[in-house]
């Protein structure tokens, strides 16, 4: 998480303390529990319960802010605050929807993938993903190196399989949104937030993918090598997939 300083910036001649707990444990050590829940939950029951208090100020405009930073959709925004005017009031819902609209104005639609984009369906490789996936190729066709934005919807991920090489080879991935995770074949499943990287040895039977209730993107780098391939293998255990869950992971 980024860290909070707006408290000390305006209380902190009137109120040390107060400034201190507000960046340090509230937006500190509370907001950075990631592994306890995602911050785009977090998001959304933040601005649950200021509608609900019916606090309709800017620190509302901020979380709705926060929330969209943390991958809320235009899309889920509307049907949040819909949902939300049937326990906390019409009124106070109306009083939020400006706010709303204008942390959104530049949204063009339900678009995911981050700063990449999302790119197109992934038809070529549709039969090695459970769920649906996207590919934005960001390379051009004679560069050295294959670089692209694959987009997985919540659920999603690919089959097990291998990057083979004789030499060189294997994938880097950089997570640039929502949360997905990385497995390899023999050690527990490892949480993927964006800004991680995953280096993929060659030979090393793996899979990746979206969580079950976030869209995740990452960025893939084929390693060049020689007697390069990709073998797919089989698909990723449902039982072992749905297992998975942020409250399995250790600070």
């Amino acid at each position: 998480m980024k860290k909070q300083t707006a408290g000390r910036r305006v209380l902190n001649d009137l109120m040390p303390k107060f400034a201190q707990l507000n960046d340090d444990v509230l937006f500190g050590e509370v907001w950075s529990r990631e592994a306890q829940l995602p911050p785009k939950i977090r998001s959304i029951v933040t601005i649950s319960a200021l509608i609900g208090k019916g606090m309709v100020t800017d620190a509302l405009k901020h979380h709705l802010q926060a929330a969209k930073d943390h991958g809320v959709t235009k899309e889920e925004m509307a049907e949040i605050l819909t949902h939300i005017a049937f326990y906390a009031g019409w009124p106070n819902v109306w009083g939020t929807v400006p706010m709303a609209m204008e942390v959104y104005k530049d949204d063009k639609g339900d678009n995911h993938g981050g700063f990449f984009g999302q790119g197109q369906p992934n038809d070529a490789y549709a039969k090695y993903f459970i769920g649906n996936s996207y590919l934005n190729v960001l390379s051009k066709p004679n560069d050295p190196i294959a670089i692209s934005n694959v987009t997985f919807e919540p659920g999603c991920r690919n089959h097990w399989h291998i990057h083979h090489a004789k030499t060189g080879g294997g994938q880097i991935l950089i997570c640039v949104d929502g949360f997905g995770w990385y497995q390899e074949e023999g050690k527990e499943a490892q949480l993927l937030r964006p800004g991680d990287v995953v280096e993929i040895p060659p030979e090393v039977k793996h899979w990746h993918g979206a969580a079950k209730d976030c869209w995740f993107s990452h960025i893939a780098f084929e390693v060049p090598g020689t007697e390069c391939s990709n073998e797919w293998l089989e698909t990723v255990d449902d039982e072992a997939y749905n297992a998975l869950s942020y409250n399995t992971i250790e600070e």
